[in-house]
């Protein structure tokens, strides 16, 4: 918005120079915050630049940067914090210094007081409804508004209730509203008002805590449970029910019902469901049912699907072919899961006696189940986790198994993939755990997470790309304690990288270790 201002043709006096300084009104100082007054500075304040360029009023710079930077109010403001300069007894001083510095001297000269102002309103808790709390006030025409006496609460509301579609039904009942005041005995009226639903959803976690008391409020056993350990909600929350939240429980700590200063340990605000680029809404007419694709596909198919969809802190573009995509996928498991139980019976393994590639798949097995337990525990990125999983999975369909040691290393890895895929699709999972262990006495909810054997991410050997003037032309397996040199003759060894280097002459051999090898050759 452009800035428009005037100039008043009065003056004020500076409350530190005791200067003679202009007064003007400016369309964009707000009458509702602070004082609604404000001092320009506009060598450090953008806004305050901008109107003061307009109108070609003084830019005095009283900060300087913290180094030995320079900057050109010419161009604009300097909004950084830094040190004070042309400022008198306040030279030198830094911005955190001077606040305080300032706001001292203000107050012995009787000219100002540092003060909080609070952004937050007055929040209107009542609502003219029936559900809901009660509120606990007796309204009295002599001694005005007075608590219900602590005897008499709970309040609760009549359950023989009529209701007319025209307003609150108990305030269309006399036996509930008529009562006798609790201080003078005269005739008065129950506030029929109800709280808003946000005081009930503001302390829900500690009472859920403490379900079977019924004493009160809380007990002790909300001090066990609370703070919440991790609090997953939409964008809707972030603010409204959040802030309503803290207040409240730090509320129901003054009151000594909790011991912990805030509600919630962390928080994950996931992100919207969106349709074909736009939020999915009734008014819209743009939702998707879940129970028909649940009938079609079954839970785990759409819990899959809008797992592996985005990150859960992203927006989700739903997609039908998506669902049909997570499906294939639980299918291949399926069919992965009864080809190796038809192949024959399983054997425990050797770990002294895996070859090469049987060492591959542990640790493919042990790579993915160290990086989904961080994906899921801490990272909190179930897509990533599901991606693993599936990389894992096309790992164990490639594998040929052979022997003995091939059956038992695929069937350790066929176990990861349920147990990881366990919290996600937990019903598919479940029953291909009963097919894959018959004989086993452990449901697979009451198994164990699979631990990842340190030993089998060890690496001996390491495959690294040769590439010729930056064009992939092979790959060779190297010791993964082997030396420049050795790596070097053996890339320039390889048959197929020999045939792109012919008789060029090679003009140097850059190594970047654990990766590739490119041989830059002339010509």
């Amino acid at each position: 918005m452009e800035k428009l201002g005037m100039d008043t043709g009065l003056t004020v006096i500076h409350p530190i120079t005791e200067q003679e300084i202009p007064l003007w009104a400016a369309n964009f100082v707000l009458m509702g915050y602070g004082s609604g007054a404000v001092m320009s500075v506009p060598a450090h304040d953008q806004r305050d630049w901008e109107f003061a360029k307009k109108y070609q009023l003084p830019i005095k710079q009283v900060i300087k940067p913290n180094n030995d930077d320079t900057i050109d109010l010419e161009q604009q403001a300097f909004v950084e914090k830094g040190i004070l300069i042309n400022s008198k007894q306040f030279d030198d001083l830094s911005s955190e210094q001077a606040f305080d510095a300032i706001a001292k001297y203000l107050n012995q000269k009787g000219r100002g007081n540092k003060t909080i102002n609070y952004r937050l309103r007055d929040w209107g808790v009542s609502r003219q409804r029936y559900w809901g709390a009660p509120i606990p006030v007796i309204i009295c025409p002599h001694c005005g508004d007075v608590p219900v006496p602590e005897k008499d609460l709970p309040v609760l509301l009549p359950t023989d209730i009529e209701f007319d579609g025209a307003g609150s039904p108990i305030k269309k009942m006399p036996e509930f509203y008529q009562v006798d005041c609790p201080n003078c005995g005269a005739p008065a009226k129950r506030e029929t008002d109800t709280f808003d639903t946000f005081m009930e959803s503001s302390w829900y976690y500690a009472r859920y805590g403490c379900r079977n008391f019924d004493s009160g409020m809380l007990n002790d056993e909300a001090n066990y449970w609370a703070p919440v350990d991790q609090y997953i909600g939409g964008i809707e929350h972030a603010i409204l029910h959040l802030l309503y939240a803290r207040f409240y429980h730090k509320l129901l700590r003054d009151l000594g019902l909790v011991n912990s200063d805030e509600p919630f340990s962390r928080l994950l605000t996931q992100g919207m469901v969106l349709k074909d680029g736009a939020k999915m809404s009734k008014s819209k007419g743009n939702t998707v049912d879940p129970q028909a694709l649940i009938n079609q596909y079954g839970a785990d198919t759409v819990r899959l699907f809008i797992m592996f969809a985005a990150p859960p802190e992203q927006s989700l573009e739903w997609s039908d072919s998506g669902v049909d995509g997570a499906h294939r996928f639980l299918k291949r498991v399926w069919k992965l899961v009864h080809n190796h139980i038809n192949s024959g019976p399983v054997a425990e393994f050797d770990k002294a006696k895996l070859n090469s590639e049987q060492k591959a798949l542990r640790r493919k097995t042990h790579a993915t189940i160290q990086k989904v337990s961080d994906d899921i525990g801490r990272r909190y990125t179930f897509n990533t986790a599901i991606a693993a999983t599936m990389e894992l999975s096309n790992a164990i369909a490639k594998f040929e198994a052979n022997n003995d040691q091939d059956r038992g290393i695929v069937q350790e890895a066929i176990e990861a993939v349920i147990l990881l895929l366990s919290p996600i699709v937990p019903h598919i999972a479940h029953e291909l755990w009963q097919h894959l262990k018959p004989n086993s006495k452990q449901e697979l909810i009451d198994t164990p997470w699979p631990l990842v054997d340190e030993t089998a991410l060890e690496q001996n050997a390491i495959e690294l790309v040769v590439q010729v003037n930056g064009k992939l032309r092979g790959k060779i397996e190297v010791a993964t304690d082997c030396d420049k040199e050795t790596i070097e003759t053996m890339a320039k060894s390889n048959e197929n990288v020999k045939k792109f280097i012919g008789d060029k002459e090679i003009k140097k051999i850059i190594v970047v270790p654990n990766k590739l090898i490119n041989i830059v050759v002339q010509g």
